[in-house]
């Protein structure tokens, strides 16, 4: 018995190996695991999983509208360079 928390880690280790790097992890602050352990977890599936691109966006409500959509833009630019950086090799 691990929590929620960890099927949120599993499924975006899923998702990497399905050929699906891109990964926005929106979750609510009210909840707890997912809070802590996606964000614990992000650091280290980037360096186990270069190719991935993960970006935790909180939604509750204090979080600004704004600063969601640049964050998830932020990280959709970079998957448009990796896709661009990939064509030319």
């Amino acid at each position: 018995m691990t929590g929620e928390g960890w099927f949120l880690t599993a499924e975006m280790i899923e998702l990497i190996k399905s050929g699906a790097p891109n990964i926005v992890c929106a979750q609510p602050f009210a909840c707890l695991p997912n809070h802590i352990v996606g964000k614990g977890v992000i650091k280290e599936l980037r360096l186990r999983y270069p190719e991935s691109n993960i970006v935790a966006v909180d939604y509750d409500p204090g979080a600004s509208e704004v600063n969601q959509l640049n964050r998830i833009k932020l990280m959709l630019s970079a998957a448009v360079k990796r896709m661009q950086d990939a064509d030319k090799q």
